[in-house]
């Protein structure tokens, strides 16, 4: 197997890698925002923040490392999707900035305080649902000839990116309460608890009509699925994410496990990622550019996985040291701010 072959399979292992992280440890930060306007006064809207205020601002870390990659690895695809994904991009950066200055912020203000509390809660609903329309628009696939973008800057808009949209709220907002029952007790857990089944309904529907929409796109993501008896062999993924709703469900208001509905909300996630990777393979954008044909020459591909090696572990070892140091439960009393 010759250097392009294999070279853009494992840059895209690591780009899909770094989205991932990022979903599934920014997106709980993202869903106690989606969540801030649930909570039943200021002090309770301190301890949600506070569960995640010593390790959220680290998150975006994987946010930059599957961009600045995608960039490196595949500057073709970069190129296309920035020029189809423009202002979605630009509402996400926009966001994401508007939610770290209210996080932070809102910590120090006395007078203005419940106008970041509502400016968090914007800026982390604006950010998931940008995300969301990003991943839609890319499932749903870009009108490209010869490998340029053919569309108009709101190419982008469609109803099924706006379901994408809507889902991944629901999405991390389950993050969010789950999170929020292993990191919390009282009244806030509580809350959690109480959200947290109805978010489940609301995930599994919105899966429901996502991939029931799929077969009507132009994407060639059912093809992967449904041909050459693929089905059979990919079943155990859409089976799984079954037993996980279930799981999930049954462990949501269980008194004495604060953990497991954390840990089935991930997998959920990653379950839902990988069904992705699956109907994409080996299209970076569907549904004409594969990854060979996006990726930079064999020398920039090498030269960029060598500092990715010694970089990617410097990462995860702090990442997990962060989490295992913040690990327990958060009190209404104690505070990072």
């Amino acid at each position: 197997m010759d250097l392009m072959t294999w070279l853009p399979v494992a840059w895209f292992a690591v780009i899909g890698f770094g989205v991932l992280m990022y979903v599934v440890l920014d997106g709980f930060v993202l869903g106690i925002g989606i969540l801030a306007p649930f909570a039943e006064d200021e002090e309770q809207l301190d301890l949600m923040m506070n569960t995640a205020a010593p390790i959220w601002d680290g998150n975006e870390t994987w946010l930059v490392l599957g961009g600045a990659g995608l960039m490196a690895a595949f500057p073709k695809a970069y190129a296309v999707l920035l020029s189809a994904l423009y202002l979605p991009v630009l509402l996400l950066v926009v966001a994401l900035v508007f939610r770290g200055v209210a996080f932070e912020f809102r910590f120090k203000a006395h007078r203005s305080r419940r106008l970041w509390s509502v400016a968090f809660g914007l800026g982390s609903l604006l950010a998931t649902f940008a995300q969301g329309v990003i991943l839609g628009t890319l499932v749903q696939g870009l009108p490209l000839v010869d490998g340029v973008y053919q569309g108009g800057a709101f190419g982008w808009f469609s109803p099924f990116a706006m379901l994408t949209g809507a889902a991944l709220v629901a999405g991390y907002a389950l993050l969010g309460s789950t999170w929020l029952i292993l990191k919390t007790e009282g009244r806030v857990q509580a809350l959690a608890r109480q959200m947290t089944r109805p978010l489940v309904v609301a995930v599994i529907a919105a899966m429901g009509l996502v991939s029931s929409w799929l077969p009507f796109l132009q994407s060639r993501l059912m093809e992967r699925w449904f041909s050459d008896g693929n089905f059979w062999w990919l079943s155990p993924v859409p089976l799984l994410t079954l037993a996980v709703a279930i799981a999930l469900w049954r462990s949501a208001t269980h008194p004495r496990r604060d953990l497991p509905p954390f840990l089935l909300s991930l997998a959920l996630f990653v379950l839902g990622f990988a069904g992705l990777v699956l109907g994409m393979w080996p299209y970076l954008l569907p549904p004409s550019m594969t990854l060979w044909q996006a990726a930079a020459p064999a020398s920039s591909l090498g030269f960029t996985l060598v500092g990715l090696v010694l970089l990617l572990p410097v990462i995860l070892g702090y990442t997990a040291w962060s989490y295992r140091v913040f690990r327990g439960k958060v009190r209404a009393d104690a505070g990072y701010h």
